[in-house]
């Protein structure tokens, strides 16, 4: 299962004009919006439906430059034992993913993903390649991005740009095969995030709302 989800991360990829293009113009440190960030890998069980987990404990260096983005740093670091939710009443589900048949949080308690390339040819969509470590095990992931909008909050201010990102992965390639093929190897990863300008001012970092 997998994270690169990356969240979020993705930003640091593309190029758009805006109104306030000096706020973008050169590399600068972006937050996640926590209220408006959704990373989550979906599988497909036993034929009979499409199962989502999201990963909701995560903390990222996000250094972004729309102008040059492969001067853009993407680091992110998801904390595994208490950041894994499947919905209401799944505590047996949830205690299985952190054992050894998944992701062995007693020994790997977090999962990286570093961003390692970045292609655009209009700016608008392009593609993010990261490493991604899980279980100590580290595999080259892609994922397909595409920049929905950047711009001045409508609540804050604070330049803000939104991001959509999706990518698959075999979850055996960080030995996380059980039950596979009954049990979809194929993992959906899907990523939709807000990323906020950080600032010295108070309160700017991003809407509540």
């Amino acid at each position: 299962m997998k994270t690169a989800f990356a969240a979020a991360s993705l930003a640091a990829l593309l190029t758009a004009p805006m109104t306030v293009a000096d706020a973008f113009a050169e590399p600068a440190e972006y937050e996640f919006d926590k209220n408006h960030t959704t990373i989550r890998a979906s599988w497909v069980h036993l034929g009979f439906s499409r199962q989502a987990l999201h990963f909701t404990d995560y903390e990222g260096v996000l250094l972004l430059d729309f102008e040059e983005p492969e001067n853009s740093t993407v680091d992110v670091t998801f904390t595994l034992p208490e950041g894994l939710w499947a919905g209401a009443n799944q505590e047996r589900f949830i205690a299985h993913l952190n054992s050894d048949d998944f992701f062995l949080t007693a020994e790997y308690p977090q999962a990286r993903f570093v961003a390692t390339a970045f292609e655009t040819e209009d700016g608008q969509t392009g593609t993010m390649t990261g490493d991604l470590t899980i279980r100590g095990i580290t595999n080259p992931v892609t994922l397909e991005v595409e920049l929905n909008k950047r711009a001045p909050h409508p609540f804050s201010e604070v330049p803000t740009a939104g991001f959509s990102a999706r990518g698959t992965v075999l979850r055996s390639d960080w030995n996380m095969g059980y039950a596979a093929p009954a049990v979809s190897d194929e993992v959906e990863i899907y990523i939709e995030t807000e990323l906020s300008l950080v600032t010295d001012e108070d309160g700017a970092e991003g809407a509540d709302e």
